[in-house]
């Protein structure tokens, strides 16, 4: 598996900001770098679940604005090792799966795609719909990994950091970059 060093980070409004700054921190204890777009509706609920705005989390080294089709992001020549959109609503999954490049999130993950390269959809909602399993089905067929953000409770966590540490171990894990500390099955 190639070293990943550079990754696209994508935060929609659904709920599960938790996980977003403990994966940041990660990746910046393994040097890898990120750039990063939010949406609006991203901003608002970054700002209910937490009370942060994007000043606030941890090594970005760039953001972009939502509507930037300039942006490196929106092209294959730009070398990004892998996408990440976390958390990911079913509207931003819908749009991606249908090939709409509404916003410069689905064209990220648009030309993540169509370069072949890993896009990882942490998809939050609960229940899914028929539209939703379709969706997610056609991003698989097209290359994409469906990660929910799902907690484990094997490794005992106390606290809901603990919980979200977990999973953003987990997301690290599937890209390719070690998280040392990391409680694992069976040890």
């Amino acid at each position: 598996m190639k070293k990943v060093e550079h990754v696209i980070l994508a935060i929609t409004g659904a709920t599960g900001m938790v996980y977003v700054s403990p994966f940041l921190t990660m990746l910046k204890q393994n040097n890898v770098r990120v750039h990063a777009v939010i949406s609006e509706a991203g901003r608002k609920v970054l700002k209910l679940e937490l009370g942060k705005d994007i000043s606030d989390l941890p090594t970005v080294e760039r953001w972009f604005d939502i509507d930037d089709f300039t942006a490196p992001v929106a092209s294959g020549s730009s070398l990004y090792d892998a996408m990440i959109v976390l958390p990911c609503t079913v509207g931003t999954l819908g749009a991606i799966a249908a090939g709409y490049s509404g916003n410069l999130i689905h064209r990220a993950a648009d030309v993540t795609l169509k370069e072949r390269r890993p896009l990882i959809m942490a998809v939050r909602e609960t229940p899914l719909n028929r539209t939703h399993l379709q969706n997610m089905l056609a991003l698989t067929d097209a290359g994409a990994v469906i990660f929910p953000p799902m907690p484990s409770f094997y490794h005992k966590p106390e606290t809901l950091d603990d919980m979200a540490n977990h999973f953003a171990g987990r997301l690290c894990d599937h890209l390719g970059v070690q998280v040392s500390d990391m409680k694992r099955w069976g040890s």
